[in-house]
């Protein structure tokens, strides 16, 4: 695939071993990498390995990714008993009803209601093994992810396409007319010379200077040229299969550049009507050029 979009998403979910995992990936356009993740507290330290393995295949973009790890087996904390503890508690207790001569029994619901009776702790977890379960699950919502980049990237690429052959058919019409304005303002000069001078005959090598000094001041060969081939180099960019995203973002800047100067040289109406058509297919392409990666 020549290039992908910056939008996507991509989702996984699956249960391996004792533990229900989600993994969600989304992005937008941005002019940068930027990466962000929400992981349960317990799992913040697999933030820096979602990250390397999400840079391998995103390049630019704002990617935001979402964890949620369940334990199925709700063995995530250890409970242990503080028996010398609740010892105490009972050896005094029973003190107090031989002196008291109380004859309240004592039942296991009463224990836990002794304070510290219980200590509880996070299960130890191996954090390798989690990293296995997680990036497995990451790994599978990255190729959905991916995918949905590429669809997203052919869209653009055709669009594109579509509208770079529009831009080439309107310069050939540039070219085809400009030649055309320099004879009709040659014409017109004559035209106005000859009503001023009235009988006598107008100075032709006049009017030829002046024409060939319009002609200079209004030539757009130079610009009609560059524009093709920049064209050429964008068609070029997406064939290619590396970043294209930051190249197109200067090229679609070079054709502006040349149809801004054909639009300034402009002194026909048909000319003018054709730079806002070419200024209005490369402000779309320009739309589209900014979601490429």
């Amino acid at each position: 695939m020549a290039i992908k979009s910056m939008t996507g998403f991509g989702r996984d979910s699956r249960i391996i071993d004792t533990r229900e995992i989600t993994v969600e990936i989304r992005a937008v356009n941005h002019r940068y990498n930027e990466f962000s993740a929400r992981l349960p507290r317990a799992y913040n330290y697999l933030e820096d390995r979602l990250k390397k393995l999400i840079g391998a295949k995103v390049n630019r973009g704002k990617v935001d990714v979402n964890v949620t790890v369940h334990n199925i087996s709700g063995k995530e904390l250890d409970v242990t008993l503080n028996r010398e503890i609740v010892a105490a508690y009972l050896s005094e207790i029973r003190k107090v009803q031989c002196e008291l001569s109380i004859k309240d029994e004592f039942t296991v619901a009463d224990v836990l209601k002794i304070p510290d009776a219980f200590t509880v702790v996070k299960a130890q977890t191996d954090e390798d093994e989690i990293w296995a379960a997680v990036g497995e699950v990451a790994q599978a919502a990255l190729a959905a992810f991916v995918e949905m980049r590429e669809v997203e990237g052919a869209k653009l690429k055709e669009d594109v396409l579509t509208r770079l052959s529009a831009i080439e058919v309107a310069t050939a019409q540039v070219e085809e007319l400009a030649p055309k304005c320099v004879e009709k303002y040659r014409e017109k000069l004559l035209a106005r010379m000859n009503e001023v001078l009235g009988s006598q005959t107008a100075d032709k090598k006049s009017i030829v200077l002046e024409a060939a000094i319009f002609a200079e001041k209004t030539a757009v060969d130079e610009e009609t040229v560059r524009l093709r081939s920049h064209i050429a180099q964008v068609r070029e960019l997406l064939a290619k299969e590396d970043v294209v995203g930051r190249k197109l973002d200067f090229m679609v800047q070079e054709m502006n550049r040349e149809i801004n100067t054909i639009g300034s040289k402009a002194h026909e109406i048909e000319i003018t009507r054709i730079v806002v058509d070419l200024k209005s297919e490369l402000e779309k392409i320009r739309e589209q050029i900014q979601n490429v990666e």
